[in-house]
């Protein structure tokens, strides 16, 4: 074991452990998910697209992830 204690936050209401120090765009490209085309809500405050890189997650963070899907 490498030492290092996972932190639980919660996304789209699923339970997710991250390593300490993860910060959000971590976490958008481990899921695959590209900063431009989605919203994210962090403990119910809506950040801004400029936010996103300098937002750090912590232990009991909720997140609601939404991507931007076009259509036609």
């Amino acid at each position: 074991m490498s030492g290092v204690i996972a932190e639980g936050i919660v996304v789209n209401g699923e339970p997710r452990e991250l390593a300490p120090g993860t910060r959000l765009l971590d976490l958008l490209a481990a899921l695959a998910l590209d900063p431009r085309a989605v919203a994210v809500e962090k403990n119910g405050e809506v950040l801004r697209r400029a936010q996103l890189g300098e937002v750090e997650l912590q232990p009991g963070d909720r997140l609601e992830i939404v991507r931007f899907v076009q259509g036609g």
